[in-house]
């Protein structure tokens, strides 16, 4: 299995740490609004990164945090009134119920930044102990040259980079590259104690903080988006490696950018859609099949014919799955034909297809073409008088496969119109008795269901997606 490595530029065999297990890192959100379609490609990238590691047998820790402080958090906790914690754990709840209808794993560990804090300053104090980071007023800064390999990831080179930056002369620090390690509290913002402040982390040294407790000084993978690489990503082995003297991570994998109709996404632009958004005119599955439909380093464009078309290549699958069911349900058991020999033996090899598209920096591309053939199969060669045997092997095949994706393969059973009323009507009534908890839970069940909500002014109607 070859991953391709940010660090060297190359694909390279993939040979872990410790035989048989995977520690993996992938940096997670800053927990201030719902998570927009732009954050949600890593999140499903990485998550099938790691479902293919274990097909293939490997034990993954896989380790994802919540950044939950942060100068966007205290904003928006400030214009409402209430605490950064609860604006933060408020959008944890919503991630959550994101990535559940995106059919994410649970991670091993999702740890937050505020219950990290001392953690982050016996880092800092190690390395000011070291030599590589310094106090000015309170704020902490890490001493870029002081580590000889800064800009190794990003291949930046240090001097152009310093000479892009233009400084004030009151500016405290030593060189206009140095970055912040902690800084002191403003007025209405959170804080905890240090040695040198009441203050904050910068957002850096999170991350190397917490891959370090829960995975080890070194690990396997960490990965994230394209936009990590430069600063973050380079900044976090800047600082773990001078702490810790070693190699911090082995692999660095980045999914691409995705845009929106060939542009990039923004708000002032009218084209930002969140994940809950998307959710209200498609499953959630047929985004995931969307994202998983390029390879992950290549950019990748959101339009609305792409998302159709994702979804009429999903209806494709599900509709052979409930096809096989029902043959299932009718088939006899009896011995293999030599012609169900030679089906079986083509399946084998499109199953090896797929494994040999994974193989090969998880090509997803190539591994959805290769379930399609087998679909391709089962509708053109199996039929009500084919053996039990050969249509549940070919019906698990495509089930078990999709799975490795994250893609469920299978029809859920749809509710009748006169269950959606009723639901509809309990959703009503909750949210006339200001239980909001009980109506976004109702709308997520039909969701589920494949019934799509709209809320307009003559009330609530509802279409089967």
């Amino acid at each position: 299995m070859k991953i391709y490595n940010t660090l060297s530029k190359k694909k390279e065999e993939f040979i872990p740490l410790e035989e048989g297990k995977v520690r993996m890192y992938v940096c997670g959100p800053t927990v201030y609004n719902y998570i927009h379609i732009g954050n949600a490609r890593p999140v499903i990238v990485f998550d099938t990164v790691r479902r293919y590691l274990e097909y293939r047998g490997y034990e993954v820790n896989f380790v994802s945090n919540f950044t939950d402080v942060d100068d966007k958090i205290i904003k928006k906790a400030n214009e409402e009134g209430i605490s950064a914690a609860e604006i933060s754990e408020r959008y944890i709840s919503e991630f959550r119920k994101d990535v559940e209808a995106l059919n994410v794993k649970p991670a091993t560990k999702n740890p937050k930044a505020t219950e990290e804090i001392e953690g982050m300053v016996e880092m800092i104090d190690s390395l000011i102990e070291k030599g590589h980071a310094y106090e000015k007023n309170g704020t902490v800064y890490f001493k870029t040259k002081s580590f000889p390999e800064y800009g190794k990831l990003s291949k930046k080179n240090l001097e152009d980079l310093e000479a892009g930056i233009r400084i004030a002369v009151s500016e405290e620090k030593e060189d206009p590259m140095d970055f912040v390690l902690w800084k002191p509290k403003k007025e209405g913002e959170p804080s905890w104690t240090s040695p040198w402040s009441d203050g904050r982390p910068g957002w850096h040294i999170e991350c190397s903080v917490m891959s370090r407790k829960y995975l080890g000084e070194q690990i396997d993978i960490h990965a994230g988006g394209e936009d990590l690489v430069f600063p973050h990503h380079e900044n976090e082995i800047a600082q773990s490696e001078a702490c810790n003297g070693k190699e911090f991570a082995k692999y660095w994998m980045h999914n691409g950018f995705l845009n929106i109709d060939n542009k990039k996404m923004s708000k002032s632009d009218g084209n930002f859609f969140t994940v809950r958004e998307i959710s209200e005119k498609y499953p959630l599955q047929v985004l995931r099949f969307f994202m998983l439909s390029a390879h992950y380093r290549t950019p990748i464009n959101f339009s609305r014919e792409l998302m159709e078309a994702s979804k009429n290549g999903l209806e494709r699958i599900l509709t052979a799955t409930y096809n096989l069911e029902h043959l299932l349900e009718a088939a006899e058991e009896k011995t293999l034909s030599d012609a169900e020999q030679i089906i079986l033996k083509e399946v084998d090899n499109l199953n090896s297809k797929f494994d040999t598209a994974m193989d090969d920096d998880f090509n997803t591309a190539d591994a959805i073409a290769a379930i399609f053939e087998i679909v391709k199969t089962a509708n053109s060669k199996l039929s009500s008088g084919n053996s039990k045997e050969i249509i549940k092997n070919v019906l698990d095949r495509i089930i078990s496969l999709s799975d490795i994706l994250g893609i469920q393969a299978q029809k859920k059973e749809e509710l009748l119109d006169e269950e959606v009323d009723q639901l509809i009507q309990d959703r009503q009534d909750a949210r006339k008795n200001k239980d909001f908890k009980k109506a976004d839970e109702i709308r997520n069940l039909l969701l589920e269901k494949g019934i799509v909500l709209e809320d307009t002014r003559e009330g609530v109607r509802w279409k089967r997606a």
